[in-house]
């Protein structure tokens, strides 16, 4: 399994990445894992739009889902003719909340384009992944995911709160892609995002192999995030998410 990081900026895109996106391939199959503002271009560095075989969206808010505007409206016209549909698994409404971002009639919206399914927690298959899905603590219906192939495992926070259901979930991941958007300080809200510093307490409670910090807020120092999280008490890899890193499982 390999994981490339598409864009790994928290809350909208920043200088050097776009808003979250991840591509997720094995055994030729290529997944998109969320396709927050500014990743479609990223995208295209790496795959084909048209050689993806499915999205995944944690959750509605525009840094996760967004570019699936116009990844519809690559789709939809491409000069070869639209490619066959792709199944895009997202929380419920997720059909209804693209049509309205792109100010379309929800039917047909975008379903001639995208086969919208509803997340399952799981595990079930999408192509050769195991897919485990775990509700967070967010203001929205938001979700993580644990995906298997292989013998190896992949967890990737989305984006949530303090959280001991993301810790069974991540339990003895291999690599943990962990939202990490605030840092140490006082007054932050609660059940909204971790710190790198929480990032790091996750990642020792679930004992992953190796932590990676993304959802990087552009105003936040990504050093100082780092440092937080490395005293943490997590021993393993720590390192920042950064567009077109490639973690091969």
């Amino acid at each position: 399994m390999r994981v490339t990081v598409i864009g790994c900026s928290g809350s909208f895109p920043g200088p050097d990445s776009p808003a979250s996106s991840y591509l997720i391939e094995a055994d030729g199959y290529a997944m998109v894992l969320d396709l927050g503002n500014g990743a479609l271009g990223s995208l295209q560095r790496f795959r084909s739009l048209y050689e993806i075989d499915a999205v995944c969206i944690s959750h509605l808010h525009a840094d996760h889902c967004l570019d699936l505007c116009g990844y519809w409206v690559a789709r939809t016209y491409c000069p070869d003719g639209p490619p066959p549909r792709i199944p895009v698994h997202g929380p419920e409404g997720t059909a209804l909340r693209m049509a309205r971002a792109y100010d379309l009639d929800p039917d047909p919206g975008m379903t001639g384009t995208f086969d919208f399914r509803t997340l399952r927690r799981g595990p079930y298959d999408i192509g050769p992944f195991r897919v485990t899905t775990a509700l967070m603590p967010h203001p929205v219906e938001a979700y993580a995911f644990r995906i298997e192939h292989g013998g190896r495992t992949l967890a990737y926070s989305g984006d949530t709160g303090a959280s001991e259901t993301l810790v069974e979930l991540a339990r003895g991941a291999d690599l943990f892609l962990c939202e990490a958007s605030f840092l140490d300080g006082p007054g932050l809200p609660s059940e909204l995002h971790l710190t790198a510093r929480e990032a790091g307490e996750h990642a020792a409670a679930a004992d992953v192999g190796k932590l990676v910090l993304t959802h990087l807020v552009p105003w936040n120092d990504a050093d100082v995030s780092l440092t937080e999280a490395k005293a943490s008490g997590y021993t393993g890899d720590i390192e920042l998410a950064a567009v077109g890193a490639r973690y091969e499982l």
